[in-house]
């Protein structure tokens, strides 16, 4: 598809057309430059914005995703974690009357499947009187024995239901797959609605588009619902394989969004068949966990042994009723295509009804008829697993070499309950932007449904997901495929709809909440590694300006006090070496850029942004974007041509300022909570860290050049103002010593630090309040040790130009703080640590 100028002058206005593929159905487009009566309000806005404004808007829509660090993980991909979410800026539209249909039909569907499961992990009439063949279930590896003939809350087994849809070149939707595991996909409907509602708000209000919060709050009605002890607040929790999983970003999102905590196996424990969170508070109970793990790994203990994911003794506590879990364990049952085959009959015997929404056309080759049809048609299907858990991918037979297609119809004849068939589906095509222009792609439908007290309610909009090229039929996003806001158009005018509560209706208070342990642990190493980035920056910035020094090395005595500190606190001792300022400076700009070792400032930048991938759900969108925009600063230091030592003090200048903002918004914008307090512990554990070292490299010796020395610890400790308000006359040891190690009221002084620490350690949770914890006696020790220190005897040097007092405090100090993260580690952040206040249970 292109974008042509019309006969109006240039700028007035553009005519929409591209060419229709053959024997596909076009969403817009009618027949050629005849759009459909949905479409057209917007192809006339398209039109108007000419494809400058376009692209304009586009290219701002995918910043707000990258900016709010939408990701779905492919495994294998390069790009790995960092792979960016492809949104398409032009949306699909559905009428009203046309989603009306859509919806009643996809609610009858999953009350279907919802009575499929009922019955057979209950009495399994459909296998009795042969509705269904036993091979179907009992050789299917999701389904779960262990959780036969559990009682559930309402009889509900898909309280979140999906259901990928296509449509045949006539125009009629077809369900081609159903996802009753754990649907994703929801959170990246909601994330693209928010991103191309701002790049496009005239288009989005003017089309009438029905809103997705009130599906939301349906969700979120039903999980409370169904919760086992009612009257009561209900604690929800959703529960994630971790941040490597593919849909990792949508998970953290969901939860932030539903207000739920975000979990891991590890996080919950089981005990006396009651499901528990392990927070630093003790064990707090858990009434529903929204899963997004595969069935088989929630459970180590009656299901997959192997797991590491899921919650030892989960399926006691369900078949308790002391938890639930959505979706049901075992739901995954469903997730078969030879289910499809029988749809319309158990359709007729569970509801009484006709099937309204069809399948794909489906042959089970264990019926022999079926068999006998495929094999007879081959050329016109497309083989698939009877169970997607074996591996195999589908196979399009008319394009097996011959020896492919013997080999197939011998395993088919071999073990033909092992394969089913499907019609080839001709997807339709929507019109999405390239840049330039409008060209066609096939699109596949993802919808989503979720319980009500009277069946199903479904979303009004839809992941709309995006073929790669033009002819690829194979519609999927770790193949490389985008996706698509999905606008459902109302008759009239939309209200608002928020998830906030209605007005007069009472809220609990609340000025907390629990924090897990192994959340914990990661705000304090996010903390460690945000304040360790600043620290390396700082270095490297007073290093790099003194090589712009045009005496070179010769006229910076202070660089290899600086140099050696820079090396010491990043652990690279043997790397960072130059007997020329060229050598130094090359080396210096490898340090800066290079992914490892893995203290390099790129290094610890990566690690803190992956730890702030993991605790999304913790921090502001705000600090997300902060730590975003860090790694990518170097990234485009790094895609330029020679840069020169001006480029990389700037970067280096704006790294240290965002990182500023980052400790300003940690302050600002995190309540006083437990997590506010680890994330700020290893921000001071990390100073004392950087601020011992750099002592140690610059006075722990007299310096041949005190005067050039001093003024470059001033300045990378970002003191020297502070020191010449103080001090009128010249650079001195003791005052400089003062002000950067022994002064409390100097924010970097490690003092400071300490006076923080010791007051955090008090606020921890600890089994007695009557008897100082190990934490608290590591942390006034070391508090006491500099109120101690005398700074006169620090700074006088013996005959060698030690300063050994000065380097033994130094040492002392930094021992303190690995002995006061140790002893935290171990007190606090241990994830198989038996719960303090509830270890008796």
């Amino acid at each position: 598809m292109n974008l042509r100028p019309s006969s109006k002058p240039a700028g007035e206005g553009l005519r929409i057309e591209y060419a229709l593929q053959p024997g596909a159905y076009d969403e817009m487009f009618a027949q050629p430059g005849v759009t459909r009566p949905a479409w057209t309000a917007l192809a006339r806005a398209l039109a108007e914005l000419g494809p400058q404004e376009m692209a304009r808007r586009w290219t701002q829509a995918r910043r707000l995703i990258h900016e709010n660090g939408v990701t779905y993980n492919v495994y294998g991909d390069p790009q790995g974690m960092d792979r960016p979410w492809e949104l398409d800026a032009v949306p699909l539209l559905v009428a009203s009357a046309e989603w009306r249909a859509l919806e009643a039909a996809l609610a009858q569907r999953a009350r279907l499947l919802n009575a499929i499961l009922a019955d057979l992990y209950g009495p399994q009439a459909l296998v009795h009187d042969g509705s269904l063949p036993p091979e179907v279930v009992v050789a299917h590896p999701g389904f779960l024995r262990p959780c036969h003939g559990i009682a559930l809350p309402e009889a509900c087994y898909l309280h979140l239901f999906a259901a990928d849809l296509a449509r045949s070149p006539d125009g009629r939707w077809w369900v081609i797959a159903d996802r009753a595991q754990a649907p994703s996909g929801a959170g990246y409907a909601l994330e693209n609605r928010l991103a191309l509602s701002r790049s496009l708000p005239e288009l989005f209000r003017d089309c009438h588009v029905t809103r997705l919060a009130g599906f939301f709050a349906s969700v979120r009605a039903m999980l409370a619902r169904v919760a086992p002890r009612q009257g009561e607040q209900p604690r929800t929790v959703l529960l994630t394989p971790g941040p490597f999983n593919e849909t990792y970003f949508e998970h953290a999102y969901l939860a932030r969004y539903l207000g739920y905590t975000l979990v891991e196996g590890g996080d919950l424990t089981v005990r006396d068949r009651v499901v528990y969170a392990k927070t630093l508070e003790g064990l707090e109970r858990v009434d529903v966990i929204v899963r997004r793990l595969d069935d088989d790994f929630c459970d180590p203990l009656s299901l997959r042994g192997e797991s590491s994911l899921g919650i030892a003794g989960l399926t006691q506590a369900v078949r308790a009723g002391t938890v639930t879990v959505a979706n049901a364990l075992g739901s995954g049952l469903v997730e078969t295509a030879a289910l499809m085959a029988f749809l319309p009959g158990l359709c007729r015997r569970l509801l009484g009804e006709e099937l309204a929404l069809p399948s794909v056309a489906t042959w089970w080759c264990g019926a022999p008829d079926a068999l006998a049809y495929v094999l007879d048609h081959l050329d016109e299907l497309v083989i698939k697993p009877t169970f997607p858990a074996n591996g195999r991918e589908p196979v399009f037979a008319a394009r097996l070499a011959t020896a492919e297609r013997a080999e197939l119809v011998a395993h088919m004849r071999a073990r033909p309950a092992d394969f089913v068939a499907q019609e080839q589906v001709a997807l339709s095509t929507a019109p999405v932007w390239d840049g330039e222009g409008l060209q066609p792609r096939h699109v596949v439908v993802r919808t989503f449904l979720a319980a009500s007290e009277s069946g199903y309610d479904v979303m009004p909009g839809a992941l709309t997901r995006v073929g790669v090229t033009p002819d690829s039929l194979v519609v999927s996003m770790q193949r490389g495929g985008g996706s698509k806001d999905t606008w459902v158009l109302a008759d009239g005018p939309v209200g608002t709809m928020t998830l906030l509560r209605p007005a007069g209706q009472p809220t609990e208070l609340s000025r907390g909440g629990a924090l897990s342990s192994r959340v914990a642990d990661d705000l304090f190493w996010l903390g460690r590694y945000v304040e360790r980035a600043e620290g390396l920056a700082r270095l490297l910035r007073g290093v790099f300006g003194r090589l712009t020094n045009e005496s070179g090395l010769a006229g910076s005595p202070e660089l290899p006090a600086l140099t050696a500190a820079l090396a010491a606190y990043a652990q690279v001792e043997d790397e960072l070496h130059g007997d020329d300022a060229r050598t130094l400076e090359a080396t210096l700009r490898t340090f800066v850029l290079a992914e490892s070792p893995r203290r390099t400032l790129r290094a610890t930048l990566a690690s803190g942004q992956h730890l702030g991938a993991i605790v999304r759900d913790q921090i502001s969108l705000d600090t997300w974007r902060v730590l975003n925009q860090l790694d990518r600063d170097l990234a485009a230091l790094e895609a330029r041509i020679a840069p020169t030592l001006g480029d990389v003090l700037d970067v280096l200048n704006g790294l240290i300022l965002s990182l500023a903002a980052l400790a300003g918004l940690g302050n600002e914008s995190m309540t006083r909570g437990q997590g506010w307090r680890f994330t700020d512990m290893g921000r001071r554990m990390e100073r004392v860290h950087y601020t011992t070292n750099l002592l140690h490299h610059t006075l722990a010796s007299e310096p041949d050049d005190p005067d050039a020395v001093l003024e470059a610890l001033l300045e990378v400790a970002d003191s020297s103002m502070t020191y010449r308000r103080r001090y009128l006359g010249g650079l001195e040891a003791p005052p400089v010593l003062d002000l950067l190690l022994v002064d409390e009221t100097n924010p970097r002084s490690v003092a400071f630090q300490l006076v923080v620490l010791d007051e955090h350690v008090r606020q921890l949770p600890r089994a007695s309040a009557r008897l100082r914890s190990p934490e608290e006696r590591v942390a006034t020790a070391a508090l006491t040790r500099v109120r101690l220190a005398e700074v006169g005897p620090l700074c006088a040097a013996g005959a060698d130009g030690r300063r050994a007092p000065l380097a033994e405090l130094l040492a002392e100090l930094a021992s303190d703080m690995h002995a006061l993260s140790d002893v935290i580690a171990r007190q606090y952040l241990s994830h198989t640590q038996t719960s303090r206040r509830l270890g008796g249970l």
